[in-house]
């Protein structure tokens, strides 16, 4: 039977594979999706249902509200910022923005498993570069990987899934070595859970280097992954150029309110961001006691590098209590949760074989 092609990119491209939720009847605690653990506060489930009220009107386009408290928030210009679906939505646009068919892109592995799937849509080729053993970023190869057809270079820190975050130097050495036609993209999902005091501080250096793009999100410390908000910081020209790649009314009214909520009460969630990172800082000391090697984690998970241990490890622990995400072949990542959970966690870990 003739069937419809599809693009030989799309037909190659991975499947992004979630992380799994608890099997129906079953308690387990869900620590594969390096979700945070609170649920929203009062005032922010008070705009949503707010929101909800509108749903037969199209929300505001260019989300303008909640672009001037982002810009009031971080102290850039809001013709600097690109918000959209969720961060990995906006890379899709700022790849649509500056990558064309055959570029390259190059980008740490293993990394964010949505990476390659975004680069092979955009038309792009993708330039894996693996991280060090310890699960840093090795800067100086990437560095080394761009060549005349690289148009972009993904760096993601905190990088999901090992945890390290970038360092000032490195990064600043990286960028020295980087041509400046070549877009530098920074990817800080997880910037609020970092406590390196070497950590590069990307406002700053977007500040300095025109071919910097910062990428945050709501999802992680903001607790609102259900919703979808992302953002991107760039210089204006960029920044029109990724607008205009963007989906029309790419984030829903109910996300944008939300997300302007949890501006107005940052204090709050960050007051629950310590109390994860503090609950990260309990689960890798906890790991290290057992005789674990474990990354040094600047993120809202941890990474345990099992190799082909990694689905049977997955499985266990599953059986145990706790759902983590298995990366085959390469290791498993748990995301931090409730202090139970990490209990039950730990309670496996000190028993199973490694």
């Amino acid at each position: 039977m003739t069937q419809v092609p599809l693009r030989p990119a799309v037909a190659a491209l991975p499947a992004y594979v979630p992380g799994a939720r608890s099997p129906v009847g079953a308690a387990a605690f869900k620590l594969s999706s390096n979700e945070n653990p609170f649920p929203p506060l009062p005032s922010v489930v008070a705009a949503i249902i707010d929101g909800a009220m509108d749903v037969n009107r199209y929300p505001d386009m260019y989300a303008t509200e909640l672009t001037e408290a982002i810009a009031s928030r971080w102290g850039v210009p809001a013709a600097s910022l690109v918000v959209g679906n969720g961060s990995i939505a906006v890379l899709g646009h700022v790849l649509a923005a500056v990558v064309d068919a055959g570029d390259e892109v190059v980008y740490p592995w293993r990394s964010f498993e949505a990476y390659p799937i975004a680069v092979a849509v955009a038309g792009g080729v993708g330039v894996p570069v693996p991280v060090t053993d310890d699960g840093r970023l090795d800067l100086v190869a990437m560095a080394a990987a761009v060549t005349p057809r690289t148009r972009v270079v993904l760096v993601c820190t905190p990088n999901n899934p090992t945890g390290p975050a970038v360092h000032a130097d490195e990064l600043s050495e990286f960028l020295a070595a980087v041509p400046r036609d070549v877009l530098v993209v920074l990817d800080e999902a997880y910037v609020e859970f970092v406590r390196d005091p070497l950590a590069a501080d990307a406002l700053a250096v977007f500040a300095g280097q025109p071919n910097v793009v910062v990428l945050r999100t709501f999802s992680k410390a903001y607790g609102l992954a259900g919703l979808r908000v992302g953002f991107a910081i760039a210089r204006p020209r960029l920044a029109a150029g990724i607008r205009a790649t963007s989906t029309p009314f790419g984030v829903s009214q109910v996300a944008q309110l939300a997300a302007i909520a949890s501006l107005r009460v940052v204090d709050e969630l960050l007051v629950r961001v310590d109390t994860i990172v503090a609950e990260r800082v309990r689960m890798l000391a906890g790991l290290r006691r057992q005789d674990w090697s474990v990354p040094d984690s600047q993120a809202n998970f941890v990474w345990l590098p099992l190799g082909d241990r990694a689905v049977s490890f997955a499985t266990a622990a599953t059986e145990a209590g706790v759902i983590v995400r298995p990366f085959a072949g390469a290791g498993v990542r748990v995301s931090v949760g409730e202090p139970e959970a990490t209990d039950v966690l730990l309670e496996f870990t000190a028993t199973f074989r490694h």
